[in-house]
């Protein structure tokens, strides 16, 4: 596969399916549905260069070490060891999860109950939603400590989830922004199709064919964990560690019961393949 890849005989989309589907993950499975990268960091030009590296977002790098000074502090954050944590980690949220996937996928049913479910029967608050794809990246690459997510395969294929068809309330932001459709870049001219088009083209450019590896060796490889993940600024909370770890020898009902709310909550590291 890795052959076929390398003579463009498969997609970049097909080989990173091919990847999730391999490291136990799946579409009907929110708790470890498919992950796939954020490929861009370019949400404000009007129009898209494809030729231009600083067009891409740095693919050898987990999303919490993407500028300078948030690399820093976690991995201050990892030599401190803060009291309220029981583990020593960069991360103690995930780049996926179950509210992760509902909330991308909020506007459009069976998802929007799934999301009301998870919140516990009703949207988010309205700053909160994912109501942009300039904000969303700049929270989870830049702004927000506690955001690391990466995006989900739908962003490379369908322009539905974009839009509020079924016109929901989704509330009113504080600036008095109404949500309803998600915020596209300006390169996207406000049509989902146009965006899914040419995010699909980024995905699918030499620059990410030629880097991609780097971010699968973070993902699925052997910087997701050990020694390699640690000096990549890529460790998480132990109990994401799914597979590493035997909870039929966990005795207390009570242990076992918080690992696997934890996992369910914030999410599961794949399977390495």
């Amino acid at each position: 596969c890795v052959l076929s890849l390398q003579k463009r005989e498969i997609s970049n989309f097909d080989y990173l399916m091919y990847l999730n589907t391999l490291a136990g993950r799946s579409y009907n499975d929110f708790m470890q549905y498919p992950v796939f990268p954020w490929v861009l960091a370019d949400y404000h030009s009007e129009t898209l260069n494809l030729t231009n590296p600083h067009t891409f977002r740095d693919l050898s790098k987990p999303m919490g070490a993407q500028t300078v000074e948030r690399k820093r502090k976690f991995i201050q954050r990892f030599n401190e060891v803060e009291k309220n944590l029981s583990a020593q980690c960069h991360y103690c949220t995930h780049y996926s999860s179950a509210i992760i996937v509902a909330s991308y996928l909020v506007r459009m049913e069976p998802f929007t109950q799934t999301f009301c479910s998870l919140q516990g029967g009703s949207f988010d608050v309205a700053d909160r939603m994912f109501h942009s794809v300039k904000s969303t990246w700049e929270s989870a690459s830049r702004d927000n400590m506690s955001d690391v997510r990466e995006l989900i395969p739908e962003f490379f294929y369908l322009p539905e989830f974009l839009t509020n068809a079924n016109h929901f309330e989704l509330g009113c932001m504080q600036d008095g922004t109404v949500l309803g459709d998600v915020q596209l870049p300006p390169w996207a001219d406000g049509d989902p199709h146009k965006f899914i088009f040419l995010h699909r083209q980024a995905l699918e450019s030499d620059y990410v064919s030629a880097h991609l590896h780097h971010w699968i060796d973070l993902i699925f490889g052997h910087k997701q964990h050990g020694s390699a993940a640690v000096e990549a600024v890529n460790t998480y909370h132990p109990y994401f560690y799914g597979d590493k770890m035997d909870l039929n020898n966990i005795k207390d009902p009570l242990i076992k019961s918080t690992i696997l709310g934890f996992i369910s909550n914030f999410g599961q590291i794949p399977k390495q393949v």
